[in-house]
């Protein structure tokens, strides 16, 4: 346990460094195809994984692998263009290194987002969701010896996405004009897409999106207090399966979440502007 505070705390402190004593207040996490927020980062510096010691590369389709730090929405923020994903081979200690070393750099909340496929027959293509809760079905991060320097043995995760900011989302979505779906991510381990009986098999159980990350960030911001919100890009819809000439595409779905990137952007901006 102690090894794996030392990694977190050399990759923090390298990072500290790098960031030329800029002291972000929000930490975001930019989802398969959704890195364009970070151009609109100011006054940023860049910091690539593989700089870092001890730091996993993300190898993702739409996943640039670095930290952008710098000014969005009028506040110094830190953002990850890509995350890295269990799919990738790593272990969940690496899979959640980044939030853990954006925790020590003192963040104050956590903006996640992914692109995800809409098990919900209401949903389309484009649409963007409010996570208000999730289901994790990867190995829970927490597994193993408490790090107490973050958190208790076993945190309360019956609001993981803070209400507080939900509220604030709908509101800075109503002054934008950009509508917005709420429901349930559903997290898996991929690599490979749903088939059609799974993707049934989701809805039955309460999800209206499901994609291959996400909730373990989410736990670990939560064991350590964070405030949390979750935002999903709907890249893909579950009813189009049904088509029998149908195939799910990778390249597709980063198009997908690309071209719904400036509504996302846009949305963020305006909720950290009154944070």
């Amino acid at each position: 346990m102690q090894n794996k505070y030392a990694i977190i705390q050399a990759a923090s402190e390298s990072l500290r460094a790098k960031i030329q004593g800029r002291q972000p207040i929000t930490g975001i996490v930019l989802g398969s195809g959704l890195g364009k927020l970070a151009d609109e980062i100011k006054n940023s510096v860049t910091v690539a994984y593989r700089d870092l010691p001890g730091f996993p590369v993300s190898t993702a389709i739409g996943h640039k692998g670095n930290f952008i730090v710098g000014e969005l929405g009028g506040q110094c923020v830190i953002a990850m263009q890509g995350r890295i994903h269990y799919y990738e081979g790593y272990g969940m200690n690496e899979v959640v290194l980044p939030i853990r070393v954006m925790i020590l750099l003192g963040i104050r909340q956590l903006i996640v987002s992914n692109a995800a496929g809409g098990t919900n027959p209401d949903f389309s293509v484009g649409d963007l969701m409010i996570i208000r809760d999730h289901i994790n079905l990867l190995p829970n991060p927490l597994i193993g010896p408490n790090m107490e320097q973050f958190g208790p043995r076993f945190p309360d995760m019956t609001r993981p996405y803070d209400t507080a900011l939900i509220r604030l989302a709908k509101e800075a979505a109503a002054q934008e004009g950009i509508a917005l779906q709420e429901g349930v991510y559903v997290a898996c381990s991929g690599p490979s897409y749903e088939t059609q009986a799974e993707y049934r098999y989701f809805r039955t159980i309460g999800a209206d999106a499901v994609g291959m990350s996400t909730t373990p960030e989410v736990i670990v911001a939560r064991h350590a207090g964070l405030p949390v919100f979750g935002l999903s890009v709907i890249t893909d819809v579950a009813h189009a399966t049904e088509d029998e000439d149908y195939v799910t595409d990778g390249e597709a779905i980063v198009k997908a979440a690309d071209a719904a990137a400036s509504k996302m952007t846009t949305l963020i901006k305006r909720m950290l502007k009154k944070l």
